[in-house]
């Protein structure tokens, strides 16, 4: 998660199994609801939410089989799709197009072919705080429960909170992961001598970033469907994964270009 950490290596996103699409595994007869999947998922996948997999049946990524109700039941494959999909996304800021592509290949017994871009980097052995900064909204942490797992002080912590770098989440006196982030690459930044008042910029750009990727979605959301939800959480999604795609390229390139130019 972190740079710096022991050697990494670098793994694909794992194939979901090649059992065809709609069809319940006939190697087990044991199969979920909606609900039970978004459970499964969000141990991993924390933002997904029920209009997110309404939405990739919609466009023809995970076809679940119904029963005489017409409700829906997920196979293991299903399941092996759904988490394909969503590892593509997050690990290789893929569009779902191109996710598609992949799967179809992947029907046909065929492997996807290589494309450049990040890999998914594994640790050798990810710690318990890593696994907290992945849950992200799930994590509730005390302040002194913040200041002992990111290894801030008091004073610095204050700080960040008057830029506005880190603040408990709405509502409550608790942070969460993202708060955790934050605070804990701050005390990584901290011993390069840079302060909290330097990082101002980068919450002004994240503000700016974030209204912009609001403007584009809102007319998704207000569109009168069943799927309009999961078509604006897909494109935050991806617009996201871009932007900081965009962020890291500028910033190497400016770093190539030398300081001074």
């Amino acid at each position: 998660m972190s740079a710096g950490r022991a050697t990494a290596r670098s793994v694909p996103v794992p194939a979901p199994a090649r059992t065809p699409r709609g069809q319940a595994d006939a190697s087990s007869a044991k199969t979920l609801t909606i609900g039970e999947i978004l459970d499964q998922l969000r141990l991993d996948y924390p933002d997904v939410t029920l209009s997110k997999i309404r939405y990739l049946e919609a466009e023809g990524l995970v076809t679940p089989a119904r029963t005489s109700a017409n409700y829906r039941k997920y196979s293991a494959d299903d399941v092996a799709r759904l988490r394909y999909v969503l590892g593509a996304q997050r690990e290789r800021f893929l569009p779902l197009r191109v996710i598609k592509q992949e799967l179809e290949s992947l029907d046909r017994g065929l492997l996807p072919r290589e494309r450049p871009g990040p890999r998914v980097v594994a640790p050798p052995s990810p710690s318990p705080l890593d696994a907290l900064l992945d849950n992200g909204e799930q994590v509730r942490m005390s302040r002194r429960e913040l200041l002992a797992a990111a290894g801030v002080s008091e004073q610095e912590l204050t700080e960040l909170e008057q830029y506005g770098l880190v603040a408990p989440r709405p509502g409550g006196s608790y942070f969460d992961g993202d708060a955790l982030a934050v605070a804990r690459t701050f005390a990584a930044l901290s011993g390069f001598g840079i302060q909290p008042r330097h990082l101002r910029p980068s919450r002004v750009a994240a503000d700016r970033e974030a209204g912009l990727i609001e403007q584009v979605t809102v007319p998704l959301r207000a569109q009168r469907d069943p799927f309009s939800g999961g078509r604006a959480e897909e494109a935050l999604d991806e617009i996201a994964g871009l932007l900081v795609r965009l962020h890291a390229a500028l910033l190497r390139s400016r770093l190539r270009s030398g300081p001074g130019t």
